[in-house]
């Protein structure tokens, strides 16, 4: 029994499938979502018995291909299939009554066997011009039946998706506000191929005048002689030559242009949604993985608009002139010219079926590999220092020879299929060469019509040959498609709806009330907290690492929510206020603080934009940044590389302390910020800082105490408050913080 399971599309981690076993029937649907659940590596299954579709989410490190096994034994299982299905027979189970529409599909077997039979009765009574035409209509209806199968199978909709528009293609909503340019290169590629098969015809002609002395249909035009009809013939060759030349590149840079427009339009859509991602899904995301979607696969998206669709007009086309010029003129070879096209479109879809798996495992190798080549390159200094360069070589080499294996295994399946066609093709040209010839010889065929018909389909098969080519490029477009769809899919950061912020009226007060939270997968960073940070006053935070320090500047930065508690900002709950203007009032600065690749002034004027140039040189003063941006040979205007790799760890601190206090905010976060510069440098940024801090809230998160003794209250953090107060008052409590001090001191502990 073979089972009607299709894969729609492939994806690491996630697979959509067409059942139809499961179409009308809400109870098979049921049965199959419940076994596929119950199996280990799978995650999440639905089954929609509307639309016939099967969604499988599973464990990324579970083989797309044995995920495809599972489904098909699945399906085999609840249609009682028990070779399908290891040899199991399906549990047995009340009979539901049949839906209504189970009617119709009662029917359609009865009108496929009394539709054989007439057609057999036809073969065997008809003429020879009925057979002909029979074969002809049995060629147009399996090409019909795989297209239209090929068509329903791709369609890419939410397994819950409900109303108008929930079956539409992929490819419509790729293209999205771009119809009118696709419509235009369409036109376009229309005209071009009606013209490149009246130089075919016109070519026939020059070759039937040549050999019998004139061609009939150009006597009507007043051309009765051989020497008037290929003149005649000459103009109307150069004539299409040369429209087939100006359609051709009219279309082609339509198409192109629609891809780039495509490609951009995407492009710029994802960027801004990963812009607005929430950081926690973010940062859960490899970054290989993101910059992959929006690179590779939405130049994948604009690729096949700017070739392969092309292709499928023309192709399209063609079928559309000639099947009715060979049905009129020539019937006799209309079934052989065309006999291939339900064969290589059969041929394809199987292609793209088996081949669906490959691209997905394909694609995970290459980003683990992508992934790995830049952890390797950015942890060069770690890798030297431990002698591991042929131990971070040879894993270059296994997953490059496992993603060589991969893209392989698919590129040898792609060729047999490639070939294949090219076979078939072929053989239909031989096969039109000698029944069109034979009907020639006896008669029954002029030569009149038979010569300037028989180039054609020779033109039509070619591109059939590469059909392969398009259903490949066509099914790495849905698996982009799919993964931008994903990345799209992630929430993103959910605005306050509280009002706006005025950060000229933010007075800096800060509080946390019984706030807990924990990281997806930890233990809890924070339980129960309530602590006050006042305004216009230096707070400090200090405690050992994991103490839940950096985690407070997140939840008040809103990187993250609460899960209990609120975190307030003078009396206003965050989550209530826009986020925007909650990071407008606050200036943060991380220990490893990013710069971007570009110069010192541009990187202390991010996020300030129209800041001057005094103003960044009287803030990189105050950072202590002054002295060594100035002994550099371009000054302010020195390149700093990625990551601002030209600079020390201190020097980068620096950078980006001049940052936050050109932005100015009424609060301002410093996280570690001086944990990479040297003492002298350190007590020099302190009393400016001091000086930055009057009629502000500063929040000093710390682990040399130093940093912080003059704070004017000191919270020392174990996943709440263990002590609190000034610096003198916390070593008279000679407690955790004492012990800390005399440690740093290199006093021995108490």
């Amino acid at each position: 029994m073979e089972l009607d399971a299709r894969p729609r599309s492939v994806t690491p981690g996630r697979q959509r499938w067409h059942v139809e076993r499961v179409l009308g029937r809400p109870r098979a649907a049921e049965v199959l979502a419940a076994a596929l659940r119950r199996i280990p590596g799978i995650t999440e299954a639905q089954a929609n018995p509307v639309t016939g579709g099967v969604l499988v989410r599973h464990d990324v490190r579970v083989h797309a291909t044995d995920v495809g096994h599972i489904v098909r034994r699945a399906v085999a299982l609840i249609a009682g299939d028990p070779t399908e299905a290891g040899g199991r027979p399906a549990p047995a189970r009340p009979a539901a009554p049949a839906p209504r529409a189970d009617h119709g599909l009662a029917v359609r077997p009865v009108l496929a066997v009394g539709g054989g039979v007439a057609a057999g009765i036809a073969l065997i009574k008809g003429s020879a011009l009925t057979r002909q035409l029979v074969a002809v209509g049995g060629v147009a209806a399996a090409s019909a039946a795989v297209l239209r199968k090929a068509w329903h199978g791709t369609v890419d909709a939410p397994q819950d998706a409900v109303g108008p528009g929930a079956e539409r293609h992929a490819l419509l909503e790729i293209v999205g506000p771009h119809r009118r340019r696709l419509y235009r290169a369409g036109a376009l590629s229309v005209a071009c191929q009606v013209s490149e098969l009246a130089l075919g015809t016109l070519l026939g002609w020059t070759g039937l005048v040549l050999i019998k002395g004139q061609a009939a249909p150009l006597v009507g035009l007043g051309l009765t002689t051989a020497s008037a009809q290929l003149f005649g013939l000459a103009g109307m060759v150069a004539a299409a030559c040369a429209a087939v030349a100006g359609l051709s590149y009219a279309s082609n840079l339509q198409w192109r242009r629609l891809g780039q427009d495509i490609e951009h339009d995407w492009r710029g859509r994802t960027y801004r949604h990963v812009q607005h991602l929430e950081l926690g899904h973010l940062e859960g995301e490899r970054t290989s993985r993101v910059a992959g979607a929006l690179t590779d696969d939405v130049g994948q998206l604009g690729a096949f608009f700017a070739g392969p669709a092309n292709e499928v007009l023309q192709l399209g086309t063609s079928l559309a002139l000639l099947v009715p010029a060979f049905l009129l003129l020539a019937p006799q070879i209309a079934w052989i010219a065309f006999l291939p096209i339900p064969i290589v479109a059969w041929l394809s879809l199987r292609h793209q079926d088996k081949a669906a798996a490959d691209y997905a495992d394909t694609g995970e190798r290459r980003a683990r590999l992508g992934s790995q080549v830049i952890n390797s390159l950015e942890a060069g200094a770690t890798v030297k220092s431990f002698c591991t360069e042929d131990y971070e070589a040879e894993r270059i080499d296994e997953l490059s020879e496992a993603a060589q294996e991969s893209s392989r295994r698919t590129d040898r399946s792609t060729l047999r299929h490639a070939e294949t066609v090219r076979a078939c093709t072929t053989a239909s040209m031989a096969g039109t060469l000698l029944i069109g010839g034979r009907s020639v010889l006896n008669g029954t065929l002029r030569f009149e019509v038979f010569s300037p018909l028989i180039g054609l389909p020779q033109m039509l098969l070619m591109r059939m040959s590469r059909l392969g080519g398009i259903v490949d490029q066509y099914q790495r477009t849905l698996a982009s498609y799919d993964r931008v769809q994903r990345l799209r899919a992630l929430p993103v950061e959910a605005d306050g709806t509280g009002g706006t912020v005025d950060v000229g009226q933010v007075r800096g007060e800060i509080t946390l009330d019984q706030v807990s939270f924990a990281y997806p997968g930890r233990p809890p960073a924070l339980e129960n907290l309530s602590m006050t940070i006042p305004a216009g006053q230096v707070t400090a935070l200090v405690g050992a690492t994991g103490s839940g320090k950096t985690t407070i500047a997140r939840l008040l930065m809103r990187f993250q929510d609460t899960d209990f508690g609120s975190v307030l900002l003078d009396g206003r709950d965050v989550r209530e206020l826009s986020r925007h203007d909650l990071r407008h009032a606050i200036g943060f600065v991380a220990q490893d603080p990013f710069l971007f690749d570009g110069t010192i002034a541009d990187n202390i004027r991010y996020g300030s934009f129209g800041s001057s140039d005094e103003a960044v040189v009287q803030a990189a003063m105050s950072a202590e940044a002054h002295s060594f941006v100035a002994a550099l040979p371009d000054g302010y205007d020195t390149v700093i590389g990625e990551r601002g790799a030209a600079l020390s760890g201190g020097q980068r601190q620096r950078i980006a302390l001049a940052r936050a206090i050109l932005k100015d905010p009424p609060v301002v976060i410093l996280d570690e910020a001086t944990s990479a510069v040297d003492n002298e440098t350190e007590a020099a940024i302190q009393r400016t800082m001091l000086l930055f801090a009057a009629d502000r809230t500063m929040l000093i998160i710390a682990h040399r105490l130093s940093t912080v003794r003059q704070a004017d209250r000191i919270y020392v953090m174990d996943k709440g408050v263990a002590e609190q107060g000034t610096h003198d008052e916390l070593l008279a409590q000679h407690g955790l913080y004492a012990a800390l001090w005399r440690l740093q001191a290199g006093e021995p502990a108490a």
